[in-house]
């Protein structure tokens, strides 16, 4: 009868050992909470900002090489070299002797100059004078009094005050034509042209509002090039639907103040807004068969007149977000066709996904889809509305277009998942013909990138880094792709000697075990594989992105919960974007899964290639916002795996928080799921330990939300803690209170001792 208490015994006397000793101690939160300051300005040579001469083909930057130490770097794009701009102690030597002052190599007094004399010799302004030094000379010498401070002040302000001005003309009532004879204006909510030589005279109503929510604006009133035809917005008003809080301390009051403001949630009627078509010589409204356009979702679309006048253009987001389309309007017949028809059976990420240019030189349309899969880009045919061909296409996506070339037919591009090798997030930079052939990726390096431009377009300046690496800067043929030469590798050096952890990329299969799942693993600074420490979550599930990060830094602020004597893990699971259709397609009215068995499943093979990982004493988690909802679902749904959660500002409830958001991916008209995955009506579930923080002025997400958990625990007869924060708004968690008391909410919970303690 006594045997399996002898075998529980042994076990615990064989586990308690190896637990890290002294976690979550005065020293532990003595080093996280100093742990962005100890880090900070420790990772030089990291920042390049290019700056391009005249001919394009030359660039400069200052480059910081140690704290508050700089050099100027003059690089020669189609040479490909890199070299030091000058010899800066013999300039400091010649500028401090004609000046009669002190003057540093390394901290020089300006940080700009300009190339001149054919890369020959670099000017710049220090002491009051602009000065020039010959390269090959090493000749110092001076060549005019700097311009005033004042005197480029009195530039700024009248280029302001010219910007007034435009501000005034634009805020004239109503909207003139093109050929300047006509006005059309809102009145009365209904639509009214009057002619512009007379604010009373030949007054003519073209369109009635209709009912009494019903609305035309001067804001979306948009003419025809040939001023003949008028295309009006008619909006109908949605409902109201008002949210009130209490904020129980203003400064500057002794009584409770009430704040009440507008906030749609899902179901709710929201505004819509419809075209209307109207002929100026016929003063006649011209039909319009809203057939194709019904039930339009809030957003105002962008009315497009043809140059020709022969047809105007809008797209259409239907609610509950399956169907996009980009609209065509005849402007003499009123005849309505669908050029693109995007329709899915689960979303289409209109927020996050969409990108279209009507190119009206040459009669067509790029438009991005995920039609095939994975997000990409078309070519149509506007006139027929038939796709001409597909631009891009593999398994891989475009994250964003960033500059479409008419006259050469090109689109320059982002995109993640172009190189197998690499992690799917990364970002490169592409450049792709119309015709989709002539497909250039114009960075390579492994990391996310970013780059700039020379002006002419010839070159790129590319940044690329990881979590765990620093960046490296290079400058490349913006033609071929093709490396120039590397202008700066950051030195790290610093940064290690503080015995910050590198961070570590792991990646393991999902829940399919075919899909890889891609995350970040955070160690304390006094990290030592012979002990074990518990593992912490941080989580971040909204389909809208991903969220693990993959650039460099120096401080990440997982990494100072780490330091209390944690593993902190971030995981992008399925449901979350930037990866394939069917990945992002698990979210689809299913934010409960918040992508959990694949983090379950990414935590324990972490833990199994990684003993000093324990799961032994569960698993905690925490998120704000949508990360706070999600943490929840944790200890509810998979409280096995969770056992401890601290969740801030949560949308428990998608039917209590923001229309667009929780439509776009739950889907409307509301069904069951929406009920049957809340955190309210689940919350009789619980059973590890849960935090809630929510601040009482949150106008992001209604703080109603976290209180209806509250309430529903109560009367399931679960312990929480609560705390509500005065005057707190959206993120109220993240303070320095709302972190310290997570952070001790952790220690108390999964490592067993009280916080601070000896």
């Amino acid at each position: 009868m006594h045997r399996p208490i002898r075998i529980t015994c042994f076990l615990l006397l064989t586990i308690l050992p190896a637990i890290a000793s002294g976690q979550g101690t005065k020293a532990d939160y003595d080093r996280a909470n100093s742990l962005r300051e100890s880090t900070r300005n420790t990772v030089f040579r990291r920042k390049v900002e290019p700056n391009w001469a005249a001919d394009g083909k030359r660039l400069w930057y200052r480059v910081e090489v140690a704290p508050r130490e700089f050099e100027f770097v003059i690089a020669d794009a189609e040479a490909g070299t890199r070299e030091a701009a000058f010899d800066s102690v013999d300039l400091a030597k010649q500028l401090g002797e004609a000046t009669k002052k002190t003057v540093d190599a390394e901290r020089l007094p300006f940080q700009r100059l300009t190339i001149v004399d054919d890369e020959n010799a670099v000017e710049f302004a220090a002491f009051s004078g602009v000065w020039k030094f010959d390269r090959d000379s090493k000749e110092l010498s001076r060549l005019r009094d700097a311009e005033p401070a004042s005197k480029i002040g009195e530039k700024k302000e009248s280029r302001g005050q010219r910007g007034g001005n435009r501000d005034n003309r634009a805020s004239q009532k109503g909207r003139k034509s093109p050929d300047g004879k006509w006005v059309a204006f809102e009145k009365d909510h209904d639509l009214y042209v009057r002619s512009a030589d007379s604010e009373d005279a030949d007054v003519m109503k073209l369109g009635s509002a209709g009912a009494d929510d019903d609305w035309y604006s001067d804001r979306h009133i948009s003419w025809s090039p040939d001023s003949k035809k008028v295309a009006a917005l008619r909006t109908r008003q949605g409902q109201q639907h008002d949210v009130s809080f209490v904020e129980s301390s203003p400064k500057n009051q002794l009584q409770p103040k009430l704040h009440t403001h507008q906030y749609l949630k899902p179901g709710d009627r929201i505004p819509q807004s419809i075209p209307h078509l109207f002929d100026i010589e016929s003063k006649k409204e011209i039909p319009l068969d809203n057939e194709m356009f019904a039930n339009p979702w809030m957003s105002v679309p962008r009315i497009e007149w043809a140059p020709d006048s022969s047809r105007f253009f809008f797209t259409y987001n239907q609610r509950g977000h399956q169907v996009l389309r980009v609209i065509s309007v005849d402007a003499d017949s009123g005849d309505v066709k669908a050029i693109a028809d995007e329709q899915s059976k689960t979303f289409i990420d209109y927020a996050y996904k969409q990108f279209q240019r009507i190119l009206h030189s040459s009669n067509e349309l790029i438009w991005m889809s995920e039609r095939d899969g994975w997000n990409h880009l078309y070519l149509y045919n506007l006139a027929t509305g038939e796709v001409k061909n597909q631009i891009t296409k593999g398994e891989w996506v475009v994250r964003k277009v960033e500059r479409v070339d008419i006259e050469n037919r090109q689109i320059w591009f982002q995109a993640s998942g172009i190189y197998e090798a690499q992690d799917p997030y990364y970002i490169h930079h592409c450049r792709v013909n119309f015709d989709g052939s002539g497909l250039t990726f114009l960075t390579d390096g492994d990391g996310t990138h970013s780059v700039s431009w020379s002006p002419d377009r010839k070159f790129l300046v590319d940044t690329y880094s990881r979590v765990d690496q620093p960046p490296t800067t290079e400058l490349r043929n913006a033609e071929t792709g093709e490396l120039t030469c590397e202008l700066e590798r950051a030195d790290w050096s610093r940064l290690l000697k503080t015995q910050w952890k590198i961070p570590e990329r792991f990646v393991t299969k999902g829940r399919d075990d075919t899909t890889d799942i891609y995350g970040v693993i955070f160690r304390p600074t006094n990290f030592d594989k012979t002990k074990t420490y518990p593992v912490i979550e941080k989580i971040y599930a909204g389909p809208h992105g991903s969220f693990v990060p993959k650039s460099f830094s120096e401080y990440f602020s997982a990494q100072a919960i780490a330091e209390l004597g944690f593993i902190v893990v971030q995981i992008d699971g399925m449901g979350t974007s930037n990866r394939s259709k069917a990945f992002h397609d698990v979210c689809a009215k299913n934010l409960g899964d918040s992508g959990f068995p694949d983090r379950i499943k990414w935590i324990k093979a972490a833990a199994k290639k990684h003993p000093f990982m324990d799961l032994i004493r569960g698993v905690g988690i925490y998120g704000g916002s949508a990360g706070g909802q999600s943490s929840t679902r944790a200890v509810l749904a998979f409280g096995d795996f969770y056992t401890v959660a601290v969740s801030d500002c949560g949308c428990h409830d998608n039917r209590m928080d923001k229309v667009w958001w929780n439509e776009l991916w739950m889907g409307w008209p509301i069904g069951p799921h929406y009920e049957e995955q809340s955190n309210v009506t689940n919350a009789h579930r619980l059973t590890g330990k849960l935090f809630l923080t929510v601040g009482e002025l949150d106008r992001n997400v209604d703080p109603a939300s976290t209180m209806q958990v509250v309430d529903a625990l109560i009367k399931a007869d679960k312990d929480f803690d609560l705390l509500v924060v005065p005057g707190g708004g959206h993120g109220i968690g993240e303070s320095a209170y709302g972190k310290r008391r997570r952070r001790d909410f952790f220690v108390r919970h999964l490592m067993g001792v009280e916080p601070r303690s000896p």
